[in-house]
């Protein structure tokens, strides 16, 4: 078998795009993958586009050596872009390889240690505020009464636990993510009096409809440093939160922050390779190690679950992508011993489910794995087409 050709589609997905790989072979075997341009800057295209030709004539099912391969040839810049491109060629070549064993990707990898995955509602509130949220959404939030609503629809759906972000509605409703360089309080990054406001009055609204049973998770990303962390945590401990996730590269600060508050830390989501969690796992720094497979490529992904493991940390799929990705992160979540949660996201564009033949249902607050080989379902081209990015 011979690797024949290696193109990217990509499908419209309201304010993003759903970025899609796929290899084919002379055997007429195809492996698929998804990716994201939007996930730490433009240009993955581009490195698979000039990664490809090293493929191009080789046996797809040696995947450890053509990783190894592409590692090397980006050493220097190692990381970051290149390192999605990596991630989204090897996630395609292990579909390939499993297709050709006739079995799910997680046979390959050793069998399910679960059939049933629990889930929680992911940007529960903040994709139905700012651009794109007409597109995903046909409930706006535009007041702590939607929260109030939107909680209770979370609870009407199935799901027992939904993560949620920092709005603000002292006006037009918007996210706060200075983080990423929008909006109030860039580059300080200092936690203001009316955002501490802000988040406690949004965590008090969905408490109340959501009920006491609901487990709620809150996504601070990169928008503190240390101290604003630690504040805001501290902050949001009278409403018995799941987690709160920090995106931190400073794991001592990271641990400095675990041992301030009662909440459970989660991190690490924009990371890649065991050498950059590994300072995390020495010191203590998270109680769940949240992985990103499209990102690492699943192989590194379980490594990463593994080393994890032996220091009793937990782990969890940072998924925010498309129908692909979410059934990428189920034969990850399927494997590994060590799974907390998985997140997924319940607004989206109409198509959204049409863009893959089998798509992703949630259950109850639960995905059942698919018995189909590969990860179980394939790419629509007909209905990425039918929807081109913007």
């Amino acid at each position: 078998m011979k690797i024949t050709a290696i193109e990217t589609l990509h499908a419209d997905g309201g304010a993003r795009a759903f970025d899609f790989l796929k290899i084919s072979t002379d055997e007429g075997l195809v492996g698929w993958s998804e990716y994201n341009e939007g996930f730490g800057g433009l240009g993955v295209t581009q490195v698979i586009e000039r990664l490809a030709p090293v493929l191009i004539g080789k046996d797809p099912r040696a995947i450890e050596a053509h990783v190894a391969l592409m590692l090397a040839l980006r050493r220097v810049a190692a990381g970051g872009v290149n390192q999605q491109a990596i991630g989204a060629i090897e996630n395609a070549l292990v579909d390939l390889k499993a297709k050709a064993l006739g079995i799910p990707v997680y046979e390959m990898l050793g069998g399910p240690v679960r059939e049933s995955i629990r889930v929680y509602w992911s940007h529960c509130g903040t994709f139905r505020v700012g651009a794109g949220s007409a597109a995903r959404a046909p409930k706006p939030v535009r007041s702590l009464d939607d929260i109030r609503e939107l909680g209770k629809e979370v609870v009407e759906s199935g799901f027992t636990g939904l993560k949620t972000n920092v709005i603000l509605f002292d006006g037009t409703a918007r996210g706060h993510v200075p983080g990423f360089a929008r909006g109030d309080s860039f580059p300080e990054l200092n936690p203001e009096r009316y955002v501490l406001d802000a988040i406690t009055a949004q965590l008090a609204a969905f408490r109340e409809s959501a009920g006491p049973q609901m487990d709620i998770l809150v996504d601070l990303n990169y928008n503190f440093k240390t101290e604003g962390y630690l504040k805001v945590a501290r902050a949001m401990e009278p409403f018995d939160l799941f987690w709160v996730e920090i995106d931190m590269r400073y794991p001592e600060g990271l641990r400095y922050i675990r041992e301030g508050t009662t909440i459970p830390v989660a991190s690490c989501e924009t990371l890649y390779g065991r050498r950059e969690f590994r300072p995390f796992f020495e010191r203590g720094s998270m109680d769940t190690a949240i992985i990103d497979v499209p990102y690492n490529g699943i192989l590194e992904s379980l490594k990463i679950a593994w080393m994890a493991d032996a220091y009793e940390v937990n782990v969890a799929p940072h998924n925010f992508y498309g129908p692909l990705a979410t059934a990428m992160s189920i034969n990850f979540a399927a494997t590994v011993p060590n799974l907390r949660i998985m997140e997924i996201d319940n607004d989206f564009v109409p198509w959204y489910h049409d863009l893959v033949t089998v798509a992703p249902r949630v259950e109850q607050g639960h995905l059942k794995l698919t018995s189909g080989p590969g990860w179980g379902t394939e790419v629509n081209e007909e209905v990425v087409r039918a929807h081109p990015a913007r």
